[in-house]
């Protein structure tokens, strides 16, 4: 599956920092090229063996068609060569494109090494230029179909495939003679509520646009170009031109309107905190304007994948499982190395169960329990099916505001600065597509989450991390940190930030606790066990740092995989191993075969005696891995969370650098600090936006009655 250009990698922080940094390597390489060379040269017209004019072919690239136009000279040879790749990561595949053009030049043929991190836009510009060479050397191109003259089309049904995130994606174009009539997009296994929201809705935009040349939809790349990809192949089955086509609109030059409104609170970020409040003030009979950057809602929250963690729940209670709102202090505390706000972790264990009935009212329950790192108790609590959390909370908070027509969401619209008046917080600024809003309001709330995919806000408060892939979803920069300090907001923890040790580094895609909670082992290259696979996610991933390699392999078997639905998303995505048998396994993530059955052997056992001797794991041990096949999947450790933040009381109100409430505005989710200290338990961000949602809403609420 192609989910880096890169190819095939070993992990661990090496190849972490390795694969950040190729676009850095290529830009700098080409850099002392073009100060030593000036602008690229078109070569002397040497002797060689073509035809002399322009041919062009194309090849599918890591992101879409890779174009190669060649010129060949009245004497045979290679004299200029064209490359385009819209579709290409820009740092990557489009660093590589003129280092190609370069070599193509020295070499007059397309045999020419790979640029190392750009495999395959290389692999894509030399197949397409051979294809052009061969052109040029006389030899017969298949033309294929073409529309009669008059018509941009040949009336039919055409289906194409591209390669998407999480598998295949199918697009089916109909068309008739002038016109694309429909465009019917499956992709089953991208992620949901990213990727999928690209295939909702870029069949609208083709069809609007009568044009494959359309945007992609910002923080679903691949799966966009992958669709508009297979669209263009379809196209030109049908006889299409493809050139003919505009390209999309550049709209930086667009004259945007400034527009003033009105409402009793604006919510900024619409991720599961921002949901949840605006669920919450709505109910309460206020107006609310919700505003989101990206075209989409969820934000960090449709990247949890494990659950809920909350104490004495009907569920719990239910099934006869003993916990306490008083233990779940302790764990986290005790987590959190004693650095969080104990008033804080207080109030989110004592309002949890809350939290979980309220989840039921709107119809999303969380009944399955399990234990998860650093939990004394089972006490976090996932889908019935095992399905990740966060996506299935997003649905599910979508769907329920959509009954509220005192909720206004603005997708595609940024907060850039907090409006204030005598030190009280009264509205926002934003920036539309087509206007510039001020918002002015009683409250507001920020929800905007951490900061996790902001590397330059990351390297300011641990340059340790630089290079360091991250699960963080495209928008979640810190913008909301930096508007609140800009208002006088002090900040807690900022620079506790968080790893998670079972990340897959290619596609950075997280592994969720419950599969180790469910029962499954890490191991070493060497396949040994190197740690208690559910303490601390801080401990853990140090663990996993100390290994051969600096990473390690998740295993699990046939009966995990089958109560646990969040897996089947990783074998769609292509990032499990498979084998038949324990040795098949090993031989195929070349282990000693041998040494993983002794360790599978060992856990069993260790499993049946409620006993393991070696690491002094006590949970997560209710089934032992003996069910063929059986599965691997290489891990690193990635950033996961930003736990510090913005500083807010238990109402959920900030706190200004003298310790003063800001009134006016209120804060919840990983925008905040305080909750999780310096290190945050699997299970506890999904309370902490839940919890926090809900109890920014309810002090919001009352502060616009109030005034």
């Amino acid at each position: 599956m192609k989910h880096s250009e890169n190819g095939p990698l070993s992990s661990g922080p090496g190849a972490i920092i390795a694969m950040t940094v190729v676009g850095v390597i290529l830009a700098v390489i080409l850099g002392i090229y073009l100060k030593n060379s000036g602008p690229a040269p078109v070569s002397a017209d040497v002797e060689g063996a073509y035809t002399p004019g322009s041919y062009t072919a194309s090849a599918d690239g890591f992101g879409g068609p890779v174009d190669v136009t060649v010129e060949i000279g009245d004497k045979g040879g290679i004299t200029d060569v064209v490359i385009t790749g819209e579709g290409e990561t820009p740092d990557v595949g489009g660093q590589a494109m003129p280092l190609l053009k370069q070599a193509i030049l020295a070499a007059q043929s397309a045999d020419v090494d790979s640029v190392s991190g750009a495999t395959y836009t290389s692999d894509a510009v030399k197949t397409a230029l051979a294809s052009a060479l061969a052109q040029a050397g006389g030899e017969e191109v298949p033309s294929g179909p073409k529309a009669e003259d008059g018509n941009l089309f040949i009336p039919g049904t055409y289906t194409e495939t591209g390669t998407g995130f999480g598998g295949e994606v199918s697009v089916t174009v109909t068309v008739s003679e002038n016109k694309i009539e429909d465009v019917q997009i499956k992709g089953d296994n991208e992620t949901e509520n990213i990727g999928s929201f690209a295939v909702d809705m870029l069949d609208d935009s083709i069809l609007e646009a009568q044009s494959p040349n359309v945007d992609a939809l910002t923080g679903a790349t691949v799966t966009s170009n992958a669709i508009l990809g297979a669209v263009k192949k379809a196209l030109t089955a049908a006889g299409a031109d493809l050139s003919a086509f505009p390209k999309p609109e550049d709209k930086s030059n667009v004259q945007k309107t400034d527009e003033e409104l009105e409402t009793d609170i604006v919510i900024v970020g619409a991720g599961g905190a921002g949901m949840t409040a605006a669920i919450n003030a709505a109910q309460a009979g206020k107006n609310v304007i919700l505003l989101e950057k990206m075209p989409y809602a969820g934000g960090n929250t449709t990247k949890a994948t494990g659950g809920m963690n909350a104490a004495e729940t009907h569920y719990q209670k239910e099934q006869g499982i003993e916990d306490t709102v008083e233990q779940f202090v302790e764990d986290t505390m005790e987590g959190g190395h004693q650095l969080n706000d104990r008033d804080l972790v207080t109030k989110m264990a004592e309002d949890s169960a809350e939290g979980i009935d309220w989840l039921d009212s709107i119809g999303a329950p969380l009944p399955k329990i399990s234990f998860s790192g650093g939990a004394t108790n089972q006490r976090i609590h996932a889908p019935e099916d095992g399905s990740g959390v966060g996506a299935y909370l997003v649905t599910a908070l979508l769907k329920k505001m959509s009954e509220y027509d005192n909720i206004k969401v603005m997708y595609n619209t940024a907060a850039t600065k907090l409006l204030s008046e005598d030190g009280t917080v009264n509205g926002v600024l934003a920036e539309g597509q087509d206007a510039d809003y001020t918002i002015h309001a009683k409250a507001v709330i920020l929800a905007t989450g951490g900061f996790g995919n902001n590397e330059d806000m990351i390297v300011k408060y641990r340059e340790d991390l630089k290079g360091t892939v991250t699960t963080s979803a495209p928008g979640i920069m810190g913008d909301g940190i930096v508007m609140a300090q800009e208002v006088g907001a002090d900040l807690v923890d900022i620079e506790q930030i968080q790893l998670h040790p079972t990340v897959e580094q290619k596609t950075s895609m997280l592994i969720t606790e419950s599969v180790r909670g469910d029962g499954a082992i890490l191991v070493n290259q060497d396949g040994k066990r190197f740690t208690n696979e559910l303490l601390t996610r801080d401990v853990v991933s140090a663990a996993e740092l100390e290994q051969p390699g600096s990473y390690a392999y998740i295993i699990f078997d046939q009966k995990l995989r089958d109560g646990l639905k969040a897996i089947e998303k990783y074998v769609s995505t292509g990032i499990t191993v498979q084998g038949d048998t324990i040795e098949d396994l090993a031989a195929q993530i070349e282990v000693d075969p041998a040494t993983l059955a002794e360790t599978l052997k060992n856990w069993n056992q260790y499993v049946a005696d409620q006993n393991d001797p070696d690491f002094g794991r006590d949970t997560g041990m209710d089934n032992d891995l003996s069910t063929a096949p059986y599965y691997a999947i290489k891990i690193a450790p990635g950033i996961h969370h930003t736990m510090g933040g913005v500083h807010i009381d238990t109402d959920a109100e900030v706190i200004d650098t003298n310790g003063n409430e800001i009134p006016g505005l209120f804060a919840a989710g990983e925008v905040c600090g305080g909750v999780h200290g310096g290190n945050r338990l699997g299970g506890n961000a999904v309370a902490d936006i839940v919890v926090f949602g809900r109890i920014a809403s309810e002090s919001a609420v009352e502060y616009c009655d109030e005034k």
